[in-house]
């Protein structure tokens, strides 16, 4: 769907300067969530350029939430068929990233997320010779198109006598994903499980390092803008010499707006609703529109902040109203019927447009919502 509306520029000119709550609702638009033009979760994740997704069941949502009429059940149909895989990568937490892109995205950011890791490695002795050992033993479990659980490859250590006590499983694993051995693979009931990447994925798309932060910064900004150079180097997990090189390749495909200090970029052509209308959404907890931002003060208040965002970095699910946090939800489902039970902050939303976000969830996952 092509989206009718009028340029940023008009905008601009219309409204003589961008304001703080401008920003926020720009980024509902250009993250798909208000106003979505995407078809398919493959071209929505490239879109992205990743989506983190540490809750495996948010993370469909937070497809779901950007692509109208989509149900659970053709997010997770991608995921098996490999258009989209969910593993280690940018920041050390998973993410949903395309299959195209899985490889070139890899070899950008393991350095640096191994780099983060090396203290904690060194603590949990990771020797070189002990992942060669662990790799082959995972490449044994999965050779020849098989897809093992977790506990599997975890038992399979365990019989070669390798200690997975103190979440060492876990690091394991994930040095195997940014190794580009493994990836995710296709569900197994209700489990998750991995596959072999060179068998998943069998064109590798390789960039140089210079297209790949090219790529990847014009990626974030197309999509997340408005947004500053401190919010990509968070997002991107870049240091700031890298990440700052990337928006220089790409500056002049982009639109530059200054706020207070700060210099905002975002999409030149960025096209905009002929009208901003109220809107109510329900996101997912770890949803982009929050995590994807060092500065956040654009969509919710510093009072809230605590109850949205743990001390220990869980981003709780959200009620967003007009590109604002307004407040928590959380379901309970029984058989066929959903209850969406929200916690609001201040003012209750539209009764009709929560309605609407809430009968959205549900026709998601499948489910009359109550």
């Amino acid at each position: 769907m092509k989206m009718a509306g009028f340029s940023f520029f008009r905008y601009l000119h219309f409204f003589k300067q961008m304001k703080t709550t401008d920003i926020a609702r720009l980024r509902l638009i250009n993250q798909q969530i208000e106003s979505p033009h995407m078809d398919s979760p493959k071209k929505l994740v490239a879109y992205m350029g990743a989506i983190q997704a540490q809750d495996y069941n948010m993370c469909k949502w937070a497809i779901g939430v950007r692509i109208a009429d989509i149900t659970e059940k053709n997010v997770e149909a991608a995921l098996n068929k490999g258009d989209i895989l969910r593993t280690h990568v940018l920041r050390p937490t998973w993410h949903l990233v395309s299959s195209a892109d899985i490889y070139w995205m890899l070899e950008l950011s393991a350095p640096q997320i191994n780099s983060a890791m090396r203290s904690r490695s060194k603590q949990l002795e990771l020797s070189e010779q002990l992942l060669r050992k662990t790799n082959n033993l995972i490449v044994k479990q999965l050779e020849g198109g098989k897809h093992a659980e977790r506990d599997e490859l975890v038992s399979a250590f365990k019989k070669a006598k390798i200690s997975t006590d103190d979440n060492r499983a876990a690091h394991l694993l994930m040095h195997a994903e940014l190794e580009g051995l493994i990836c995710s693979g296709k569900m197994s009931g209700n489990k998750q499980t991995y596959a072999l990447l060179e068998e998943r994925v069998k064109k590798k798309n390789t960039l140089s390092r210079d297209e790949a932060l090219a790529t990847l910064a014009l990626r974030y900004f197309s999509s997340h803008g408005p947004a500053t150079l401190a919010d990509f180097t968070w997002w991107s997990g870049l240091n700031t010499k890298d990440a700052r090189h990337a928006l220089e390749h790409v500056k002049k495909k982009l639109h530059a707006e200054k706020l207070n200090d700060d210099t905002y970029y975002l999409p030149a052509t960025l096209k905009l609703p002929a009208a901003v209308k109220p809107s109510v959404h329900l996101l997912p907890a770890f949803d982009e529109f929050l995590i994807s931002y060092k500065n956040r003060s654009a969509s919710i208040l510093l009072e809230h902040h605590k109850h949205t965002i743990s001390s220990n970095g869980i981003f709780w699910p959200t009620v967003v109203v007009n590109g604002q946090v307004a407040g928590l939800w959380k379901r309970s489902i029984k058989k066929d019927k959903v209850s969406i039970e929200t916690d609001l902050f201040h003012t209750k939303p539209d009764d009709i447009l929560l309605k609407k976000a809430i009968k959205m969830y549900g026709d998601f996952i499948g489910k009359s919502s109550i």
